[in-house]
Parts: C-alpha cells; sequence; structure tokens
C-alpha cells in the first residue's frame, strides 16, 4: 500500500489560516518575495508620479529635412528617434530641434560658394522646424523663443519646440557673420556651437586632439560672435568646439554657457567630453553640461581598438570629419567604392580582434551624471540625448523610453526637486540668465 505523502506546511501559514480577525478576514502575511515586487511597485509607481510633475527637456535632438511634408512629418510615428507621439508615449515634455550643418571639407568651403551653401541648408532646417509648430501640428506642439515662453506652453499640455545651432559655420566670413547672428536670433536660435567635428571660420573643434589646431582655441572672428551671441541673448555652447576654445569663451562671455551633449571624460576618454578642469570651470561660470545619452560618450574603445581604427584611417586617408561608421552606412568621398568595401572587411577585423564595448545603458548614463553631480554640484548638470544624430543607448534608444532615465533617478536616490533641475530647471536658469545678460548688454 502506497502512503499519500503530506506537504509540510510552515507554522506561519498554519496560523495564518486559522487565525482570523472578528469580521471574519483572514490576516495575510507578506513573503520576501511579494514584499520585494511591492517596493518595486512602490519605487515605479514614484517615478511616474515625479516624472509627470516636472518639465522634461532634452537640449539635443536633429532633425530631417524631409520630416517636414504633409504627407511625411514629425506628428507621424515615423521611425525616428523623436517624433510626437514618442515624445507622448515618455513624457518628453519640450526638445531643442537642431539647426545641424556638417563642416565641409570641400575646397571652397571657406569661400563664398561654400558659406551660401552651409547658409542655405541652415534656413531651410529653421523653416521646416517652424512649420511643424504653425502649419503641421500646431494643436500639440508650439515653438518657444524664451523662458516665459517655455512654462506658457507647458501649462497649456502642448510640447515645447525650440531651437538650437550645431555649428555657427552658415554665419559666413567677417563680411556678414555679425548681422547673421542677429538674424539667426530672429529666426528662434537660443543656443549655438562655434563649430562640428572639424575645425570652421570661428573655432577649432575637438577633433584637433586628432588633426592638429587651426586657431588654437578662437579665430578674430569667433571672439566677435561670443560677443554678439551675448548681445542678443543666443547661449554658447561648447559641446563640439575644443577645450582652449571653451576656455576662451570663458574669458569673453558676460553670460553663463552650456555643454548641450557631451558627458564626462573622467569615465569615457574621448575629445568630445569634458574633463575636470573643463567641469570646474563651467560651474565658476555658472553653466550647465547636458549629459548626453550617446554610447559612445558614456563607454569608449580600447586603447589597442583606437590604435587599430586610426591606423586604418590614416590608410585610407578618410576626411576627419567621417566616422567608420559612416563607412559601413554608405558611399564616402574622397574613397572610391571598391576601397569602401575593402575598408569595411578591414574593419571587421578589427572589431573581432578588438571588440568594440557593449552598448551603453541608461545606468551609464547616470553614472555620468552622478559624477558630475559630485564633482561641481547638482545646479550644473542636464540631461540631452543626441537622437537622431547618433545618440541613443539601452533603456533609452527613443524620446517613448524617456521614463527610465526618471527610474534610474529614483532608484539612485535623486529628490524630486534635484530631477526637476536635471531635467530642466538648470538650462532653463542659464537660459533666462542669458536674456538677462542680453537686456542689459541692449540698454
Amino acid at each position: 500500500m502506497r502512503l499519500r505523502t503530506r506537504t509540510k506546511l510552515p507554522m506561519a501559514v498554519i496560523i495564518a489560516a486559522l487565525f482570523v480577525s472578528a469580521s471574519g478576514t483572514a490576516i495575510s502575511y507578506a513573503t520576501p518575495s511579494t514584499q520585494k515586487v511591492s517596493a518595486e511597485q512602490a519605487l515605479i509607481a514614484k517615478a511616474k508620479g515625479i516624472h509627470q510633475r516636472v518639465l522634461t527637456l532634452d537640449t539635443h535632438d536633429d532633425i530631417d529635412i524631409n520630416n517636414f511634408a504633409y504627407s511625411r512629418n514629425y506628428s507621424q510615428d515615423l521611425e525616428n528617434q523623436v517624433t510626437l507621439p514618442k515624445m507622448i508615449a515618455g513624457g518628453l515634455d519640450a526638445s531643442f530641434f537642431i539647426v545641424y550643418t556638417g563642416q565641409s571639407t570641400e575646397p571652397d568651403a571657406f569661400e563664398a560658394a561654400g558659406y551660401k551653401r552651409a547658409y542655405d541648408n541652415a534656413v531651410n532646417m529653421f523653416e521646416g522646424i517652424h512649420r511643424m509648430t504653425t502649419v503641421l501640428a500646431p494643436n500639440q506642439i508650439e515653438f518657444a523663443r524664451s523662458v516665459a515662453d517655455v512654462n506658457r506652453i507647458y501649462a497649456k499640455g502642448k510640447k515645447v519646440a525650440l531651437i538650437g545651432v550645431e555649428n555657427a559655420y552658415p554665419l559666413g566670413d567677417d563680411k556678414v557673420a555679425i548681422k547673421r547672428v542677429k538674424q539667426f536670433y530672429d529666426r528662434g536660435a537660443r543656443y549655438m556651437s562655434l563649430a562640428h567635428q572639424g575645425h570652421s571660420q570661428l573655432s577649432d573643434s575637438n577633433t584637433g586632439e586628432q588633426i592638429g589646431w587651426k586657431w588654437n582655441g578662437l579665430s578674430p572672428l569667433g571672439k566677435q560672435v561670443i560677443a554678439e551671441m551675448n548681445k542678443w541673448g543666443i547661449m554658447v555652447d561648447v559641446s563640439h568646439p575644443s577645450k582652449e576654445s571653451m576656455m576662451q569663451t570663458l574669458a569673453i562671455t558676460k553670460a553663463p554657457i552650456i555643454a548641450s551633449h557631451s558627458s564626462v571624460r573622467a569615465l569615457c576618454d574621448v575629445s568630445r567630453n569634458m574633463d575636470d578642469e573643463q567641469l570646474l570651470a563651467l560651474k565658476a561660470n555658472n553653466g550647465v553640461i547636458q549629459i548626453v545619452g550617446f554610447s559612445a560618450y558614456l563607454k569608449t574603445d580600447s586603447a589597442e581598438r583606437r590604435a587599430a581604427l586610426k591606423t586604418l584611417r590614416d590608410e585610407y586617408q578618410l576626411p576627419n570629419n567621417v566616422s567608420t561608421q559612416a563607412v559601413k552606412r554608405g558611399p564616402v568621398g574622397g574613397i572610391s567604392e571598391e576601397q569602401r568595401e575593402t575598408l569595411i572587411k578591414r574593419l571587421a577585423e578589427v572589431d573581432a580582434k578588438f571588440p568594440p564595448p557593449s552598448r551603453a545603458t541608461v545606468k551609464d548614463l547616470v553614472d555620468h551624471i552622478d559624477y558630475a553631480v559630485k564633482k561641481i554640484g547638482i545646479d550644473h548638470v542636464g540631461i540631452s540625448s543626441d537622437f537622431d544624430g547618433g545618440g541613443g543607448i539601452d533603456g533609452w534608444n527613443h524620446a517613448g523610453e524617456t521614463f527610465n532615465v526618471t527610474l534610474e533617478l529614483v532608484r539612485r536616490g535623486y529628490t524630486e526637486a534635484q530631477i526637476a533641475k536635471l531635467w530642466s530647471g538648470n538650462l532653463l536658469r542659464v537660459m533666462a540668465d542669458v536674456e538677462k545678460v542680453a537686456k542689459e548688454i541692449q540698454k
């Protein structure tokens, strides 16, 4: 005869089953696993509440000029990392859309024809952004020209559009550059960098660490442009210019400056990031660094991999403003299609021998935020993505995942007031200071 075995129950469970309250309801006892789930649910609920209450602002989102037509535009859920449906889904309230011009290396880059191409490109982008807010989706998003506008539009429940200019190369030469600063301001530009990946007529780029310097900082015209930006109320962005350019800017500017999409060099040693000396100088200026969700600026290649890639760049004479990833995406000026195909094979060999680092995550992003906050204080740190310009990390790969950043900040112990500063408060404080300085100068 086979005996039926009985499961041995813990005494606490037996007691719980027997003990009934006066109302007839059994008393429940939470196990450690249910306590853990409850704690996690409570943390998520807390983060959701904070995310809904604070104004979330991303200082760097690139645009595609093809997305401003009736048939295809940002009110639709396109494949782009930033669209209005994704902003709504992720609780992203405001964005600086970017008037971007790559630094030309054509023979006529710094002649009238080159400047005209750059200027026409910039104007086209300005007009596209305004078309989105006035024609294509005015019921969903409005354009802001001031901090007061940002707060007013946000209070109405609409998304907020602002404009940043990445690379002031379209300003042109000394005959027109100064008057175009005011023109760009009138078109809505509220921050501008003087260079991108390559030296401009105004400033050295961070790429000078690899290719050498042109101006050893700012050019004479660049110094005039900084003063003119102060006069009209355009924040100076130092994310792409060289370190020396930034330091010279700090000696000239009468207003705080920003780094619209940079990270910490101590954690990721690339020339686009800011070292401790730069961070401390930014704090002294009362400026802000917007830590960027761009994997290559959060986790860097090994020294061996960087050396191998540099060898290939030199061998194939790649233009300085062309990344190895760009080679994989399509044709590159200066090399034949046959050369490109062999280069892709060589790059695959480098990848096999010296693998790239794993893709950065939201935790890596907040590691950089933590470092900057400890180094220069909560009042000088913000958040950006560089979406549709190379940005995107695991957990924050598009605007629809914006909440995940807030959730990680809550996990790290940041308070609601601190999170509000990181998401928009610090950047808007700098913007307000720049507006105030401009009014004083104009008097």
